[in-house]
């Protein structure tokens, strides 16, 4: 038995606070930076991630370990709270100030990069959150595809067919490659 599951049993049958940290610190960073991909702002991401692990222990006395691996339940749900968070988030912009100047030509492609990956990030927003999870998962989780299924419960061809359909979208919005 792996360490992981018995921390995971103690917590269920326990409630160790002990097995809960454990467990939360083998997970927090990995998750933290798929947060933080997403948000682009410390504080967001740290306050997010840490709602993430509120519901995951809140949530753990029902997690079973034959219908999916530990990751693949933590990533679903905070798929789910970065699909939640965007809906409720405004993101302020990055002063100027903080925006390096290195030259002229890339001080403007950075500038529009970020316009329109601002753009692009409200679009997927507003999609149903089975799309925005395959986003995501596949962008900012760097998940394969048989993850992103197992990840969701869904099957391997469903999951390939929404991100490329939802990329070929993205080209026709954006004029831009989603790959």
């Amino acid at each position: 038995m792996k360490q992981e599951d018995k921390w995971i049993r103690a917590i269920q049958r326990r409630g160790s606070r002990d097995a809960a940290e454990k467990l939360i610190q083998s997970y927090y960073d990995e998750i933290y930076r798929f947060i933080y991909r997403q948000v682009g702002h410390k504080e967001d991401a740290m306050d997010l991630t840490q709602s993430i692990f509120i519901a995951v222990l809140r949530a753990i006395p029902s997690y079973q370990a034959k219908r999916a691996s530990f990751r693949t339940w933590l990533y679903r749900i905070a798929a789910n709270k970065i699909i939640d968070a965007r809906r409720h988030i405004t993101l302020p912009p990055v002063p100027l100030e903080d925006v390096r100047l290195p030259i002229a030509e890339d001080f403007v492609a950075q500038i529009h990069d970020r316009v329109l990956l601002e753009q692009i990030e409200t679009y997927i927003s507003g999609l149903e959150p089975n799309e925005q999870a395959v986003f995501r998962l596949r962008l900012y989780g760097e998940k394969t595809f048989p993850e992103i299924a197992a990840t969701l419960g869904e099957p391997e061809a469903a999951v390939k067919s929404r991100y490329y359909r939802l990329v070929r979208k993205l080209r026709k919005e954006f004029g831009v490659d989603g790959s």
